[in-house]
């Protein structure tokens, strides 16, 4: 079975080049003009490939490894194969991924699937809505009345974008996704199959019943924010749902109706945001975390996988458990509960000067 090349090879950089573009600096030996044109793992590595070395868990694969060049830690030199190129760094991880970046441009941002240039002719687009220059358009995908696609966007099959929606330049909207009741602004990145714009869960309890509370407020998605696969934002009930400039929001999360989540934030996948909420800026959330309703956090929170937040956190810092506590507190409690579990009689906790409290 032929294997299929889902990127194309590059031309490829030389040590020459690779140590210009990242400043790492090449050890002696290293040929400058030795070139590579992919990436790999140590252990997966060839001669035409590039990789990296910074933790010493995988040093039996360094000593071995077939790679032509490797960006490794001052640390690691001595413990270097004598055919490989070496280059050293102080961060050969980050130094890594700007080469990756440099190889393979086309990663950046989705393309069409269907290698399309303009608006494909199954595509629906209404007459009332306006297409900058160089818009391409999948098959299949529709474009609703007043809707306004900047210049380089890309809309993938099947995709549809509703009534009066605005999107930016240089926007990538994934196969299968849909956009309505939403401001999006530019270089913004929405992967196949999620759900911007749809009404939030608002119902007023009642005897008879349930009553739909009207949603009739909108989505901002501010410049270079990224919405991975099958993720929800729901449009403002009261108020705009808005995700803050810079901000990526991995596979599977839900942002529910009026939360405003601020600048840079990464939120990975099964987080659920319930409504009103609002999240300051460079906020971290591990995966399945869980956050109630009109909960304020604030800048600078980071939190563990699986943390459940039911109540404001004002300052920045380390959360983890249930609920959500400082770290140091959250370990305590670990350990706590770790020796009651084994019958050790009273679960005590060491404090930090080691006696019990």
């Amino acid at each position: 079975m032929t294997e299929p090349l889902f990127f194309e090879r590059p031309h490829g950089l030389t040590v020459h080049e690779i140590a210009t573009l990242t400043g790492a600096v090449a050890q002696p030996g290293a040929p400058p003009d030795r070139r590579v044109g992919g990436v790999a793992p140590l252990d997966r590595a060839g001669p035409d490939d590039l990789a990296f070395m910074q933790n010493p868990r995988y040093e039996a694969q360094f000593a071995v490894t077939r790679a032509g060049i490797c960006l490794a830690s001052e640390r690691f030199v001595k413990a270097a194969p004598a055919h490989l190129a070496l280059l050293v760094t102080p961060a050969p991880y980050r130094a890594f991924v700007t080469v990756a970046q440099a190889l393979f441009p086309q990663t950046r941002r989705p393309s069409s699937l269907f290698e399309a240039r303009g608006v494909s002719a199954s595509a629906l687009v209404h007459p009332s809505a306006r297409l900058e220059a160089g818009v391409i358009i999948d098959p299949a995908a529709v474009i609703g009345p007043r809707a306004e696609i900047g210049a380089g966007t890309v809309v993938g099959a099947t995709a549809v974008i509703g009534p009066e929606v605005r999107i930016g330049r240089d926007c990538a909207i994934g196969s299968g996704a849909t956009v309505t009741h939403a401001l999006i602004g530019d270089r913004v990145i929405i992967h196949p199959g999620a759900r911007i714009g749809q009404e939030g869960f608002g119902f007023l309890l009642g005897a008879k019943g349930h009553d739909r509370i009207p949603q009739v407020s909108r989505v901002i998605i501010q410049d270079d924010v990224e919405i991975g696969a099958n993720s929800t934002v729901d449009r403002g009930a009261i108020r705009d749902t808005v995700i803050g400039e810079g901000t990526k929001i991995d596979n599977l999360v839900q942002i529910a109706h009026n939360v405003q989540i601020g600048r840079r934030c990464l939120i990975a996948a099964q987080t659920g945001i319930s409504g009103s909420t609002v999240v300051g800026d460079f906020v971290m959330m591990g995966g399945q975390v869980g956050v109630a309703d009109n909960i304020s956090i604030a800048e600078g929170v980071m939190l563990a996988a699986s943390s459940r937040v039911g109540f404001d956190l004002r300052t920045a810092g380390k959360y983890g458990g249930t609920p959500a506590m400082p770290f140091r507190e959250w370990f305590k409690t670990i350990v706590a509960l770790r020796r009651l579990a084994r019958g050790g009689g009273a679960a005590f906790a060491k404090d930090d000067k080691g006696g019990e409290q």
